[in-house]
């Protein structure tokens, strides 16, 4: 199957992956029923944990055994953000050496969110890190030509940790530095704070959306509804930068 096959098996025909639909008529006093499909790139090194991190979040399974990634994989995640609003998620696990290939500028196409991620027990993984998320802000921009929001998760943190994580503080200043929305220690196999990124992630995605709607009476309506809560309150080690 050819990548442009691949992506409308997925649902992607070159429209605006954004997408809302209103089935409420007027005065009939049915709720508006709003349906979104964001994309979200799962990126960073070889052996981060990315598959490990999209099916614990997915299908809430973990194994200790899976092949590393080849090219792209795609998984979808359908969230009843409230009670008027259908969030479908459609994450895209990119191979970590993706990075040195030519595909990535397609693989990003149309991204509203991303999660960069790396294992706290090499290292090395975060020093990569600086590479994926230059890599993807010179590729994919919000329409206002502005980076798409990225969380960095600190993958495996049920393990013992090398460098720079050990202190959250500096890691704090490592997000501001590097522009990125925040960052979350994450275990794929202990389920530590995976769901959180991911509602703090779509947060920020939702908050972007409404801000490119423009600033009208509808969307002050929308705000309060979906409540946007910033900071994570109950995550282990989580900072909103």
């Amino acid at each position: 199957m050819d990548f442009h096959a691949i992506l409308r098996f997925n649902g992607f025909s070159g429209d605006k992956i954004i997408t809302s639909t209103h089935n409420s008529a007027p005065n009939t006093g049915v709720s508006e029923k709003r349906e979104h499909l964001y994309k979200i790139l799962v990126i960073g090194e070889l052996g981060a944990g990315k598959t490990s991190i999209i099916k614990r979040y997915v299908h809430q399974f973990f194994s200790q055994h899976y092949r590393a990634t080849i090219g792209v994989d795609f998984a979808l995640k359908v969230l009843n953000w409230d009670p008027n609003t259908i969030i479908r998620l459609q994450l895209w696990d990119i191979a970590g050496q993706e990075r040195f290939g030519n595909m990535t500028r397609v693989y990003y196409k149309e991204a509203v969110g991303a999660f960069i991620v790396f294992d706290v027990t090499r290292s090395a993984t975060l020093d990569a890190v600086v590479k994926w998320k230059q890599d993807l802000d010179s590729k994919v921009q919000l329409p206002d030509g502005s980076p798409i929001p990225c969380v960095l998760l600190a993958n495996k943190c049920d393990q013992q940790k090398e460098g720079l994580v050990n202190s959250p503080g500096k890691m704090d200043d490592y997000c501001k530095e590097k522009n990125f929305a925040g960052w979350f220690e994450t275990s794929a196999k202990e389920n530590i704070n995976i769901e959180e990124a991911a509602r703090f992630l779509v947060n920020r995605i939702l908050q972007n959306d409404q801000m490119m709607k423009g600033n009208g009476a509808q969307d002050q309506v929308d705000g309060e509804r979906f409540a946007l809560n910033q900071s994570p309150t109950n995550s282990k080690k989580s900072c909103s930068c």
